[in-house]
This record gives C-alpha cells, structure tokens and sequence, in this order.
C-alpha cells in the first residue's frame, strides 16, 4: 500500500511581507495569511483527508486550525518545521540563500540535508503508523522541498530551481505518495 499526502504551505506571514525569513520563529499570519487558510476549505474537500500533521511552528498551527479544525484531528510534529537559519532567523530574507546551505549549515542552524533527515524520520513513521491512509500536512518551504528530493528523486539543486515560488505556480496542495 501506499500513503497520500497532500501538501499546504502555511497562510502569507507578516515576516513574508516584510521579506524576513523567519524559519524557527513563531511568526504571525498576516490578514491575508488567516484569509488564504479560510479560504482553502472552499478550494479542497478536506473530508477526503484521514488526519492532519503540521509543524509545530505557530503559523502553521494557526494556517491549520483555520482550515481544518472542527473537521479533522491536527497533529503538530516538530520535524515538519522549517529549516532553521540559525542567526538568520528573522533577518531579510536575501540572507536565507537555500542553494547555498544545502551542505553547509547557516550560521548556528541547520541546512538542507538537516531538514532532509526530519523528512525521511517523519516519512518512515508515517508509512508505518498511516499506511492506506490519505494525511494533510500544513508546513514551510524547506521541508516541501526535502519531499521533493526523497519522494521524487530530485537533486536539492532541482527541486529548488523549480520551486512552485520561482515560477508562481501555487496551487491548492501537492500530492505526494510514500510507498
């Protein structure tokens, strides 16, 4: 068998705005942010779902609670959070250079092949636990792209070269299948 997963960047944050990158920072949704998370219950039918992971991060609780709860059960992981740019945690966001940090770690922090462990941790665990079942996961950028590079085979160069941020491709969820 199989588990599905479709997955939910977190709602527009006020450090998105400001273009701060806020990695292991709390951050706050932004007006925009709590209407985008509202609004996807329109977009998908969240009953198609078995159960709801996210980070533990406070923008993807928030983004989850406006989506799903009341509906589905929410399961907060750490692994889910975002990659953490250590000093660069709440600095401009042209600091938080990810094709830089794939091997290197930013500066008291973490790099992709950090946030690549959490993902394969997190993704045996749920193969484990969850097999045949279809799961929501509300999280970040960076474990996203580690998805990528485990469930499909890119390199870290490719999936963030083609991430749906560079070319403005955001849809409602991506589908991801751990078999």
């Amino acid at each position: 068998m199989a588990v599905k997963i479709t997955y939910f960047v977190h709602g527009t944050t006020l450090d998105n705005i400001e273009h701060k990158s806020t990695g292991w920072l709390p951050g706050v949704l932004s007006e925009k942010g709590v209407e985008q998370s509202i609004v996807l219950k329109e977009q998908v039918d969240i009953n198609q779902f078995d159960l709801v992971f996210c980070s533990d991060l406070q923008r993807a609780i928030d983004s989850a609670k406006y989506t799903f709860e009341g509906v589905k059960d929410i399961i907060q992981d750490k692994r889910l959070r975002e990659c953490n740019y250590g000093d660069y945690n709440g600095m401009d966001s042209s600091l938080a250079k990810y094709e830089e940090h794939i091997e290197e770690r930013f500066p008291n922090g973490e790099c992709m092949l950090d946030v690549e462990k959490r993902l394969k941790e997190f993704c045996e665990y749920i193969k484990e636990n969850y097999d045949g079942k279809h799961i929501a996961i509300v999280a970040h950028k960076a474990p996203q792209l580690a998805l990528q590079v485990i469930l499909e085979g890119k390199t870290w160069e490719e999936a963030i070269d083609q991430d749906w941020r560079k070319t403005k491709s955001w849809q409602p969820g991506w589908i991801y299948e751990i078999k």
